[in-house]
């Protein structure tokens, strides 16, 4: 996979995280609307900073579809929580590619980025896995 296409990967998967945390912040209970309203701009955040960085690769960012299939129904908290926490593996799992693809500055930012959802997942969920973004090693498919 080419750095620009790891790029693009993360930000069409920064979109679908923005599209995402908007139902969660529909559904989730009182007590968790900051920790999504956070979530959500730092996905807003790194989707801005990804389409300039396929501007500065030579390419035109990916643009964010108009809806986003979930991967469930979302009728309540519990399942807003559910679906936080699959957001963040999904992302994860692109940045882990992209850690592979780039180099220097851009790998680094990859790398916190990775660490960024796998932190958020954790919280989500409760628990972590021993290997965020690597669904080969977890047993799970992050993507």
């Amino acid at each position: 996979m080419s750095t620009l296409d790891a790029v693009q990967a993360a930000l069409a998967a920064e979109h679908a995280a923005v599209y995402g945390y908007g139902v969660v912040g529909g559904r989730i209970g009182d007590d968790r609307e900051g920790e999504a309203t956070a979530a959500y701009a730092a996905h807003r955040s790194r989707r801005d900073s990804l389409a300039r960085t396929v501007h500065d690769l030579g390419g035109t960012p990916a643009a964010a579809a108009a809806a986003y299939a979930l991967p469930f129904r979302v009728p309540d908290a519990a399942a807003a929580v559910r679906l936080a926490a699959l957001l963040e593996d999904r992302v994860a799992g692109v940045y882990s590619d992209l850690v592979r693809a780039a180099e220097g500055p851009l790998r680094r930012e990859a790398a916190g980025a990775l660490r960024e959802a796998a932190v958020r997942a954790v919280r989500w969920r409760g628990s972590g896995v021993a290997f965020p973004g690597l669904a080969e090693r977890t047993g799970s498919r992050a993507r």
